[in-house]
């Protein structure tokens, strides 16, 4: 994620926080892993495992922030080390939130366990999605341990296939209360499952747009996709 600078202490310090940073990812990947496996199996003790590393991930967001703020206030940064600096903090808050997400998730599979019969409820397809999600959130990590940009922008496009998958299974779900109104709360929990799903994805999605951010200097936030790509042309 870094590049060589003269400053061989500078160097040391953007790959410490670098490290960090990917460590956190692959914590917040190990807890989207488990609250899926909760809701495939809609297993108590995988939920409650989630929300039990929570609080690594808050402790984590906390230390990277700290160094990020002591590296800018002793180096005074420019250009793109600066960007760098700042893509690395909004990747921090984005993967916190993306954790945020799955104990959200793990939070609905045990109200579900405790209201409904877990097998008769359709949550086959919000499985699919969630592999989705879960995927793209690694393949966003190794595009910013790479700093690749056509990595990035595959994310954006890969981004609006879960987007699809979200608005198809909330119309499913709309049907299977309608044909079950004793359903309705568990169905609920379901959708907000459903959207924590989304909500990853949309955190993955974010952190790909500093990847461009970093190597082109260009912020495609809130932009189309075929606008970014058009940009980076």
């Amino acid at each position: 994620m870094t590049d060589k600078h003269l400053s061989t202490q500078f160097d040391s310090e953007l790959t410490s926080v670098s490290a960090q940073v990917m460590e956190l990812g692959g914590l917040v990947e190990s807890q989207i892993h488990q609250a899926i496996y909760a809701l495939s199996q809609f297993s108590m003790e995988a939920a409650n495992q989630v929300s039990e590393n929570e609080h690594r991930v808050n402790a984590m967001e906390v230390q990277i922030d700290h160094d990020l703020s002591s590296i800018i206030a002793r180096r005074q940064p420019t250009a793109r080390d600066l960007r760098l600096l700042i893509a690395i903090s909004k990747t921090t808050a984005n993967l916190e939130r993306a954790g945020d997400e799955a104990e959200k998730i793990a939070r609905m599979v045990r109200s579900i366990i405790k209201t409904a019969p877990p097998r008769s409820l359709p949550s086959l397809e919000l499985r699919v999605a969630a592999d989705l999600a879960s995927n793209l959130l690694k393949k966003t990590l190794d595009a910013l341990a790479r700093l690749d940009v056509e990595a990035a922008v595959s994310i954006l496009k890969e981004d609006d296939q879960i987007d699809q998958e979200f608005d198809g299974f909330v119309r499913k779900l709309i049907t299977y209360m309608m044909e079950d109104p004793r359903m309705i709360s568990p169905s609920l929990d379901l959708l907000f499952i459903a959207k924590a799903i989304e909500r990853i994805g949309d955190h993955a999605k974010n952190i790909a747009e500093f990847i461009i951010y970093v190597v082109r200097g260009e912020d495609v936030r809130h932009l189309a996709r075929e606008s970014v790509e058009s940009l980076l042309k």
